[in-house]
């Protein structure tokens, strides 16, 4: 059970990390009830939240962490920064961040399978 459990952690992760762009895309984001009330005189304290998110789309900075990440597994050959890349991937897909969180969310899911393929023992060292 438990060797099911430590390969089956990375990839729900992943879909929890994608989840949670799902959440910000339809709650946060898109409702216009949301963008009128924070555009008002008098804005709610969640608006400089929505407004941090609603940059991070327009700056292309969801898609810039997720290429990092993929990177990062590309170079550390361990489920963890495959699994956040493939997560980032899903969140930068969900936030208009499309190219760079479909290759993210490729290269993620890639190097997260070729990593749980390998043995235990074929695994390089760490430094």
């Amino acid at each position: 059970m438990k060797t099911r459990l430590r390969l089956a952690a990375p990839w729900i992760a992943a879909i929890v990390i994608g989840a949670i762009g799902v959440v910000l895309r339809f709650y946060v984001v898109e409702p216009q009830y949301m963008q009128h009330a924070c555009e008002e005189g008098v804005a709610m304290w969640w608006c400089s939240y929505r407004q941090a998110v609603v940059v991070g789309f327009l700056t292309n900075g969801y898609g810039y962490a997720a290429v990092a990440a993929a990177l990062l597994s590309l170079v550390w050959r361990h489920p963890f920064p495959a699994a956040l890349a493939a997560g980032l991937g899903l969140l930068a897909l969900q936030l208009y961040c499309f190219e760079a969180g479909a290759l993210a969310l490729l290269i993620g899911a890639l190097r997260l399978v070729r990593v749980q393929s390998q043995p235990a023992s074929a695994a390089p060292a760490a430094a």
